[in-house]
């Protein structure tokens, strides 16, 4: 069933009141429009990336660079997702001098440097460039939105790192795969 803003009333799943441009870490999870697989398979239990898996790694590691605020540690491209941990290293402050939160639209308002504003412009670039590759203007890349957990501790961190390395092992049964083995 297609997404009808309508009958579908999407809820922010972000903590109300929380900064998102803190300094922290953020492990997200960004999924494929209808979790189609586009960034290639797995194989052996090893991701195998084509070209669009390709664009997704090239603009993931570009992300670094493009905003220096910001430093990138464990992620995996999956067939139909991206695993990640972002680490934004200092407090950012908008032009108010006011630090960037969320609210009830804030997927309508995105402020600069924050968590939301570097997944959309990540979403964005790799849209276009996949778009442009396929010939297929327009054409959703993404699903609307994006999962986030605050990594709260070393222990967090390290068992976050492991699920990440050890997504591609675990392909059969994750939960991601909608061609999971049911066991």
């Amino acid at each position: 069933m297609e997404y009808n803003p309508r009958i579908h009333k999407r809820k922010s799943i972000r903590l109300k009141e929380y900064d998102y441009a803190l300094s922290a870490e953020y492990f997200v999870t960004i999924c494929t429009y209808n979790r189609e697989y586009l960034f290639g398979e797995i194989i052996n239990e090893e991701m195998k990336l084509p070209s669009i898996g390709l664009i997704i790694q090239e603009e993931w590691l570009k992300t670094k660079s493009v905003r220096p605020e910001i430093e990138l540690d464990e992620y995996v491209i999956m067939p139909n997702h991206l695993h990640g941990i972002i680490i934004i290293k200092e407090q950012l402050k908008t032009k108010n001098n006011a630090t960037v939160g969320t609210h009830g639209r804030a997927s309508l308002q995105r402020e600069p440097k924050s968590l939301g504003s570097i997944i959309a412009g990540f979403k964005s670039i790799t849209t276009k460039r996949i778009n442009e590759m396929r010939n297929t203007p327009r054409l959703p890349v993404w699903q609307g939105g994006f999962y986030d957990h605050i990594i709260r501790n070393e222990n967090d961190l390290n068992n976050i790192r492991e699920y990440i390395f050890n997504n591609p092992l675990n392909w059969q049964i994750d939960e991601e795969n909608p061609l999971r083995n049911m066991k």
